[in-house]
């Protein structure tokens, strides 16, 4: 009788132990539901389409609206001749321009054979041996980002692109 007695008690014991662990469960996880549901509220009342991919104010100092990045694909690869000190090279680049907004990636892809010619007479413009180096391939990418927003915004009013990514880069 008095094993029973004191079963009893222990199991009595270990359910009040389990019934705290799961109170304290419960209400870590109602807190983090109400954390979540404040962070969603704010993200989504903030009036932004979503956070900015490079880093803050970049958008605002360009001029480019805010939105929605869309991403336009060149229909070919540019593939040119670049001088170099000791023998001439082929170089092929992929690019894709980054657009904010859907007015801005109709404007690119209505345009596409003037961006191609800029971006193909600033790439031949360089030399080889500042695209053998991560540096100089950053400095082609500024340098035709420029060139491209210039002819844009005389085209069309609009600078339109807001970057120009390299998504293929091969030099023989």
């Amino acid at each position: 009788m008095a094993a029973e007695i004191e079963e009893q008690e222990e199991q009595v014991e270990e359910e009040s132990t389990g019934g705290g662990k799961k109170l304290i469960l419960i209400i870590a996880l109602a807190l983090v539901v109400v954390i979540g549901g404040a962070i969603a509220f704010f993200v989504l009342l903030s009036g932004e389409d979503g956070l900015p991919l490079t880093g803050g104010s970049d958008s605002a100092r360009s001029g480019a609206p805010a939105g929605t990045a869309y991403y336009v694909s060149m229909p070919r690869a540019f593939v040119f001749n670049v001088p170099g000190q000791s023998r001439d090279r082929l170089v092929q680049i992929s690019v894709q321009l980054m657009v904010r907004g859907t007015r801005n990636e109709d404007l690119a892809r209505q345009n596409v054979p003037a961006i191609e010619g800029v971006l193909h007479r600033t790439f031949s413009a360089t030399t080889a041996e500042r695209l053998q180096t991560g540096e100089g391939r950053i400095e082609l990418r500024e340098v035709a980002l420029t060139a491209l927003r210039m002819e844009l915004e005389r085209l069309t009013g609009s600078p339109v692109v807001e970057e120009v990514l390299f998504t293929g880069f091969v030099m023989q």
